[in-house]
């Protein structure tokens, strides 16, 4: 068993224009001022981190290992799910993802392709850079469009989905893999990977490549009526990040899973600030620990209803209160009887 680390926050929903939220060096300060002892940073943003010259200079990851370690905090990962994201784009989502690129290849999905395949590559530098074993992202979604299978999707559409997504992040994986860092897939809906289904389809066209791992989030997993708590006893040799983040389904005559096209706040299915919705984080740091998960607990923050700074405040202490000191002793060790062949047949009957 191992004892987790944290508790940390992602700084992807906090960073800002106004201060202390504009720069990494504040940031920092505020996270650190909160009780948090790790920041996961979104690797998109620039008041965050340049991500080009990180990849390129471990003096530059230095410095910023430095701005975090004056207020006593570390970096724990770097996140690049807006880039990944567009490393598989569906036609139906053109428009929408042209958002997440630079400005310099929106409209040109070829060209948006190779900048995120480029930008996820530089993620996995950066992060053996700043000494990080793991980084966390998304897969993207060629075949998320046809999730229900009606009307009847043309044969082999989903088997040729999944073997082109293999074969654009091969040669990442692979990159990931020289540079000794684990690319952690976010499991996420409108991602196609989504699931351990999913997962476990991607994973075998990748050939079980040993880089390919995941970001564990219980929110995701709630929201499908899915065992979060199984997904680790089944997964837990590629969980290798973890984002605590509470959600709570509320099924009701009108609404269920796929919540009615309604808004966050009136959904059946929601994301909630930690504490406030259903999921056991309980049984979720006890099977970690048990598994010998021992990387960083990181606060994702999104919430339907509390505002995003009395969350934050909040998911420290929850955290710590949740992180399991493991023992490393047995409780009945005090009753040790030791070895003793001869009291074994005795107990067994094997002397009669």
């Amino acid at each position: 068993m191992k004892t987790i680390k944290g508790p940390a926050i992602f700084l992807a929903q906090f960073v800002g224009d106004e201060a202390p939220f504009n720069t990494f060096d504040g940031i920092c300060g505020w996270a650190a001022s909160l009780g948090y002892k790790g920041v996961q940073i979104a690797a998109w943003d620039g008041r965050l981190i340049d991500l080009k010259q990180a990849a390129e200079s471990k003096t530059y990851c230095d410095e910023l290992k430095g701005t975090a370690a004056k207020h006593g905090v570390e970096i724990t990962e770097l996140a690049t799910h807006l880039q990944g994201q567009c490393v598989a784009v569906n036609p139906a989502y053109d428009d929408a993802l042209d958002a997440f690129a630079a400005p310099e290849v929106r409209g040109n999905p070829k060209a948006r392709q190779e900048w995120a395949i480029e930008q996820v590559k530089l993620g996995a530098r950066a992060s053996r850079n700043l000494g990080l074993d793991a980084h966390v992202t998304f897969s993207g979604s060629l075949a998320w469009p046809f999730l229900y299978p009606w009307p009847p999707r043309p044969a082999g559409l989903i088997e040729a989905a999944f073997e082109e997504l293999a074969r654009r992040w091969r040669p990442i994986l692979d990159l990931h893999d020289e540079v000794g860092v684990d690319a952690c897939f976010e499991l996420h809906p409108s991602e196609d990977l989504f699931d351990g289904t999913s997962f476990e389809r991607f994973l075998a066209l990748v050939d079980d490549h040993p880089r390919c791992c995941i970001n564990y989030d219980p929110s995701h997993f709630r929201l499908q009526n899915l065992d979060y708590v199984g997904f680790i006893d089944v997964y837990h040799e590629r969980i290798k990040a973890f984002h605590v983040k509470d959600a709570e389904l509320r099924s009701t005559p009108k609404q269920g899973v796929y919540s009615g096209y309604s808004d966050w706040p009136d959904r059946a299915a929601r994301f909630r600030s930690l504490g406030d919705g259903d999921i056991d984080f309980a049984a979720i740091f006890s099977q970690l620990s048990v598994h010998g998960y021992d990387s960083w607990a990181v606060l994702e923050w999104e919430c339907a209803i509390k505002n995003r700074e009395d969350g934050a405040r909040e998911g420290a202490p929850f955290i710590a209160d949740h992180i399991i000191r493991v023992s490393e002793t047995n409780f009945d060790d005090f009753i040790d009887q030791g070895a003793d062949t001869e009291a074994v047949n005795r107990a067994l009957g094997l002397n009669r």
